[in-house]
């Protein structure tokens, strides 16, 4: 409350949470936001296919070791089932809060299909900030809450009708 007349401080009540390579930037599209979604895009696009290349080499590795058909199909499959994984886990994240305990249990999985956590971010970062949607809706909750909470304050409590 502002100690001059009452009114509420416009710097209190719930703050906007940053999103990582994009801070509070997101609340209102300011400060070169599309420039970072297209950096966001770009990065994580250049980053899977980077990956991809490593995964390509490792593959390599395993036919210059003369491993068996098995193994590398094994290997292939393992890549391909743990990205699509991740991708879902990534993409599902942006719209709600993911359990924490979940995420420990899967943290080897997602590691292993790194790949599809770095194409999740790039899809997502063509429409918005990657959990922008989850973010906004949680500030514009809180905004509304401390809004009916601020509301229902104002005026002097002494004299507020009292019923015997």
């Amino acid at each position: 409350m502002s100690d001059d007349n009452g009114t509420p401080d416009p710097a209190a009540g719930p703050r906007p949470e940053p999103i990582r390579f994009f801070g509070t930037t997101w609340v209102e599209h300011s400060d070169g936001y599309r420039a970072r979604r297209i950096g966001v895009a770009v990065g994580s696009l250049a980053a899977a296919a980077v990956a991809c290349l490593v995964l390509r080499f490792a593959y390599e590795g395993l036919q210059i070791a003369a491993v068996e058909g098995l193994v590398s199909t094994l290997m292939t499959v393992m890549f391909a089932i743990c990205s699509a994984l991740a991708f879902r886990n990534t993409w599902e994240s942006f719209g709600k809060r993911p359990d924490p305990d979940r995420q420990a249990s899967l943290r080897g999985l997602l590691a292993i299909g790194f790949v599809g956590s770095l194409l999740a971010y790039f899809f997502r970062s063509l429409t918005e900030a990657p959990g922008e949607k989850l973010h906004r809706e949680e500030y514009e909750t809180a905004r509304e809450q401390y809004a009916k909470r601020t509301k229902r304050r104002s005026g002097n409590p002494s004299k507020k009708r009292h019923t015997p």
